[in-house]
């Protein structure tokens, strides 16, 4: 497709009804994108995404859908964004969930009024996406901490209380944490260090803030950001950082990029693909240059 093509004004919503503010704002989307002059071919409310959700998403792009919004979090993204790559369809999003990082990383707006202007108003724009052993991911993976967080925080706590509960959560798990030893494995070599958290980015933003200011959608290469040392207050003091937007201690963080990269972990460990965990180390890091087209806002 032309990248200067308009927005498509038919579409196909499908919504994770189970994310933070699905069930509650479907209605809402359904009522603001058709008076906004969105012409919504089906409706879906996923109240079992395991289940429904990838089916319906493939269904929708299969029937020559011009565009697919996709309502949820940052999981529900993911998850279903391997069914537009290099596919004939726009991937448009409303950021329902808690995080929201895939639609920040892209300056969306992650209330329902600004996310639906920028659908009804905004330009299409081609991206890279992430892939961990040639799953394909949206915005961030990451290795040690958050998959810990997403394996085993209450459901109830992350719906409810939302990014707090998170954090909350989050220092419960950091008493229990360990650092691994990583190995990655690119073009030019390989090295290994001590770690205590690894992000494998093809965006900016993880778990809500900014995080690899370096990842870019359309750099052509993943970024993975390794925080390194054994002292759990080092990882801690890193996310301090990151949320008062302060700057990295540059000595405790080492940077790798390309077009792959193998990460190896002693011993293996679980990786949290954009919040869901889904993979186990050691894995493959690639990107898919301008796999897939979003709207983004003009």
């Amino acid at each position: 497709m032309n990248v200067s093509s308009p927005v498509p004004k038919e579409a196909v919503l499908i919504v994770n009804t189970r994310s933070r503010r699905g069930q509650k704002l479907f209605r809402r989307a359904v009522a603001k994108l058709e008076a906004a002059g969105i012409r919504l071919i089906a409706k879906h409310s996923i109240r079992r995404p395991d289940r429904d959700l990838i089916r319906t998403m493939r269904e929708a792009v299969r029937s020559g859908a011009p565009m697919v919004i996709v309502g949820g979090g940052d999981g529900s993204l993911s998850c279903t964004v391997d069914e537009v790559v290099d596919r004939d369809c726009v991937f448009a999003l409303l950021p329902l969930g808690t995080a929201n990082s895939f639609a920040r990383t892209l300056g969306i707006p992650v209330d329902l009024d600004g996310a639906v202007e920028t659908i009804a108003t905004g330009k299409r724009r081609r991206i890279d996406v992430g892939a961990i052993d040639g799953d394909y991911f949206a915005n961030a993976s990451s290795i040690g901490l958050s998959p810990m967080i997403g394996q085993t925080i209450p459901h109830k706590l992350k719906r409810y209380l939302g990014r707090p509960g998170y954090l909350l959560w989050s220092l419960w798990c950091l008493a229990r944490f360990h650092s691994f030893r990583l190995t990655v494995e690119g073009p030019h070599g390989s090295e290994t260090l001590r770690a205590l958290e690894v992000r494998i980015a093809n965006g900016s933003f993880h778990g809500g803030i900014e995080v690899v200011e370096d990842a870019s959608v359309d750099s052509g290469d993943i970024v993975v950001e390794a925080v390194s040392g054994r002292a759990r207050t080092t990882l801690a003091m890193n996310w301090l950082r990151l949320l008062l937007g302060l700057s990295k201690k540059e000595r405790e963080v080492r940077q790798f990029r390309g077009r792959s990269l193998r990460l190896i972990t002693e011993p293996p460990l679980p990786i949290s693909i954009d919040g869901e965990v889904l993979a186990r180390t050691p894995v493959t890091a690639s990107v898919a240059e301008r796999a897939i087209e979003v709207v983004v806002p003009a």
